[in-house]
Parts: structure tokens; C-alpha cells; sequence
């Protein structure tokens, strides 16, 4: 592991990536308990259509994404609420319409396929200091809503007796939906837009394979979450496959194998 650290764009993409992974992981709890674990792929799309965008008006895509993918988080939510349709069916919705976006901000450009390639795989190991910032900002802004992580919790185990609390659940929602696609937004640079959905869902999904209350889900998913970086960053140099790739691929190991550990308990 010191030889990997002698690389500078090895030791970016490790502090970009445990940053990232921590906070997906942590937000990752609340998705995966509220079952919408399609959110991440409706908001993956989203960002792939600020991406676009980003790059069509030849700007920091990142930093166009994030608005982007903002209106289209606080557009589900709002959506969410207004109808009677299910979640997946609003998710839906709004990912085809990204997508669309998406697909048609690529075609007025001539020459995007570098570009776009980039975001939709992950390049992890080409994090600027630009995006390291990014990471780092999510990384406070997670621990300044740390104080509302009780409210969540308990709109998430029983949404009723939170309302019935005056709890500010519609509100809450609003926050974490926002919360969730900036973070999705920023980790489409280290895993990409095809595989940030599983990075959202599976340290989640394992550590709920595990812990007996959902603190101690939250903790398990934040650990998982971030070894699965520091391990992934050093199978991908040893093997010499792509970083992305690797770190979900490691969560997958991790979540199949307490998957059959906890059947034959």
C-alpha cells in the first residue's frame, strides 16, 4: 500500500474516494431502508444529463451537474408527493427525461465521446484537486446535517408516527433527496454514472445483512463504504483493471459473501 501511496494521483483518487465512499454509504442506509434504491439509478441519469450539459457549453461539467441533478432530485420528491403514482414509476419518469436531455446535449456537440466515456466508467484515478474540493465540501456538509440523522431515522423505521410527532417529514425528505444527488453527482467522477447506484445500495445492503439496529447499520455501511475504496484502489493497481470497477466489485464479494454467511446461521 506505501508503493501505491508514492503516486500523487494515487493519493487524490484515495482521499476522493474514501470521502465519496463514506458519504454514499451513509446516505446509502436511508435508501436502501426506505426502498427506493432505484433512486440512485434515476439520479446516476440525472447527473449523466448535467454531465452533458457540462460539456456542451464547454464548462466544468461537475459544476453543471450539480444543479442539474438538484431540480431533478427536488422534482421527484415533488412529483413523489403530488400523485398517487409509486416511487420506481416517478424515479422512472424523471430518468428517461434526463437521459433524453442528456442524449440530446451530446448530439450538439461534434467531438464528446472522450469526454462523456469518462463519466459514464468512472476515471478515479484522473481526480483533480478540483474534484477532491468537491468530495471534501460533501464531506462537511454530511457532518453538518449530522444533528438530523435521529429525525431521518425515524421518519425512515415509521414515516406515520413521525408525521403524527409534527416532525418535518415532508421538509426532511427535500433535504435528504438533495443531499443524496449531490452526492451521487460527485461520485460520478470516481465510479461513474453506471456504477454509482450500486455504490449507493450495496455497503447499505450488507451492513443491513448484519447489524441489529439501524445506528449500527449506519456505522457498518460507513466502514464497508470506505474500505471497499481502499481495497478496490489496491486490487485495481495489482491486477491493473479499472478502479471503479474494482471497489464495486469488492462490495459485490463482501455483500454475497455475508449474504450466504447469515443463510446458514
Amino acid at each position: 500500500m506505501i508503493e501505491i501511496l508514492a503516486h500523487s494521483f494515487m493519493q487524490r483518487a484515495l482521499a476522493a474516494g474514501l470521502l465519496v465512499g463514506i458519504v454514499a454509504s451513509y446516505y446509502g442506509v436511508f435508501v436502501v431502508q426506505r426502498g427506493m434504491g432505484f433512486l440512485g439509478h434515476g439520479l446516476a441519469h440525472a447527473a449523466f444529463g448535467g454531465v452533458a450539459l457540462g460539456i456542451l457549453l464547454n464548462a466544468e461539467p461537475l459544476w453543471v451537474a450539480i444543479p442539474f441533478t438538484l431540480a431533478v432530485a427536488i422534482g421527484i420528491t415533488w412529483a413523489r408527493e403530488r400523485s398517487r403514482l409509486g416511487v420506481d414509476s416517478v424515479i422512472g419518469i424523471f430518468l428517461a427525461i434526463s437521459m433524453a436531455l442528456g442524449v440530446v446535449f451530446l448530439s450538439l456537440k461534434r467531438s464528446y465521446a472522450a469526454d462523456a466515456f469518462g463519466y459514464l466508467f468512472g476515471s478515479i484515478l484522473s481526480v483533480t484537486t478540483t474534484d477532491l474540493l468537491i468530495a471534501l465540501l460533501l464531506f462537511g456538509l454530511a457532518l453538518a446535517t449530522l444533528p438530523m440523522w435521529g429525525r431521518w431515522a425515524y421518519a425512515t423505521l415509521d414515516r406515520e408516527a413521525a408525521m403524527v410527532d409534527r416532525l418535518p417529514v415532508a421538509r426532511d425528505d427535500y433535504v435528504l433527496s438533495c443531499l443524496i444527488a449531490v452526492t451521487v453527482v460527485a461520485a460520478v467522477k470516481i465510479v461513474g454514472v453506471l456504477l454509482i447506484a450500486a455504490f449507493l445500495v450495496i455497503p447499505a445492503a450488507a451492513s443491513r445483512l448484519l447489524a441489529r439496529s439501524f445506528l449500527a447499520m449506519t456505522v457498518l455501511s460507513v466502514l464497508g463504504g470506505g474500505a471497499s475504496v481502499v481495497f478496490g484502489l489496491a486490487g485495481s493497481y495489482w491486477l491493473d483493471i479499472p478502479s471503479g470497477a474494482a471497489i464495486i466489485l469488492v462490495q459485490g464479494a463482501v455483500f454475497l459473501l455475508l449474504l450466504g454467511v447469515v443463510r446458514r446461521a
